[in-house]
């Protein structure tokens, strides 16, 4: 893959082919129509075997709904295609994604290390599902109730990474307010904190709270991402209001590297952080 540096990802990704009813999308809702009408299945019947409607069938084939990754495995099955539906299993998925992160999904999945800044929300990584719904329920303008769904089970799918084998390097540095913002209501908040915690006990991750009280902040340009590529190459990423860069000029990614490096020296270690967690989880 190709990245132009510093060009807006959501400018790059906002083409007619990556949307419903365009591109792979609908190249996938052919090519399932056609393997359902040649294993001289009907609609109705096809869907009850998979355990959906036919009007949710009608939508895949006509490419306006974008397939779970469960559906396209059990039509895979259904119909015998010996994985021709499942090959496009990841592509698919893609499209389940906002334009605009599309690119960095893809790379953060085969990552072998991720270096995450938090400034306004729980990373997606470390978010419980019912955290990850309020995050899109609160969002203006308001997104369709399926939409939310689809964006869910795919924001779900990306914490798979934590139990790959090898399993990536991977690093947090999350702002204090953004553990005391109780986005979805204090339960959900509180779920979320124990989330964290257990995740922060695996091997291969490291947690890190950066308290508002610091006089020192390296980072106050916003959040940021780095991500190590099983290319060997350091990318940089950062999001703010739906726009979207990645960055690969050397110079660019080191100037962000020795933020993140600063930054770590300045929040608390792991294990101050993790009492910390808990014992914000105490005052919820």
């Amino acid at each position: 893959m190709t990245v132009r540096d510093e060009e807006p990802a959501a400018q790059r990704q906002q083409r007619p082919e990556d949307e419903p009813g365009t591109g792979v999308v609908t190249a996938f809702g052919r090519q399932l129509k056609l393997l359902r009408m040649r294993a001289g299945l009907e609609r109705a019947e096809f869907g009850k075997r998979l355990g959906y409607s036919a009007d949710t069938v009608a939508s895949i084939e006509q490419g306006r709904r974008i397939p779970q990754a469960r559906f396209i495995e059990k039509a895979d099955e259904v119909l015998g295609s010996g994985g021709v539906l499942t090959a496009l299993k990841e592509e698919v998925g893609r499209a389940q994604y906002p334009a605009y992160f599309r690119d960095a999904a893809r790379l953060e999945a085969r990552a072998t290390a991720l270096n995450l800044y938090a400034v306004y929300a729980v990373p997606g990584l470390l978010q419980t599902e019912d955290y990850a719904r309020a995050v899109f329920q609160i969002q203006r303008p308001l997104l369709p109730d399926e939409v939310i769904e689809q964006r869910l089970e795919a924001r779900l799918a990306r914490q798979e990474v934590f139990s790959r084998r090898p399993a990536p390097l991977m690093s947090f540095v999350i702002e204090e307010a953004v553990l005391r913002r109780p986005l979805g209501g204090r339960k959900v908040m509180r779920e979320t904190l124990e989330q964290i915690l257990l995740t922060a006990q695996l091997r291969h991750v490291e947690v890190q709270v950066m308290p508002t009280d610091r006089q020192d902040n390296a980072a106050l340009g916003g959040p940021f991402t780095l991500i190590d590529t099983d290319k060997g190459q350091r990318i940089a990423y950062a999001e703010v209001q739906d726009d979207s860069r990645l960055y690969t000029e050397v110079a660019r990614v080191r100037e962000l590297e020795a933020r993140y490096g600063i930054l770590r020296s300045q929040a608390l270690t792991p294990s101050e952080s993790f009492a910390f967690i808990e014992k914000l989880m105490g005052e919820s």
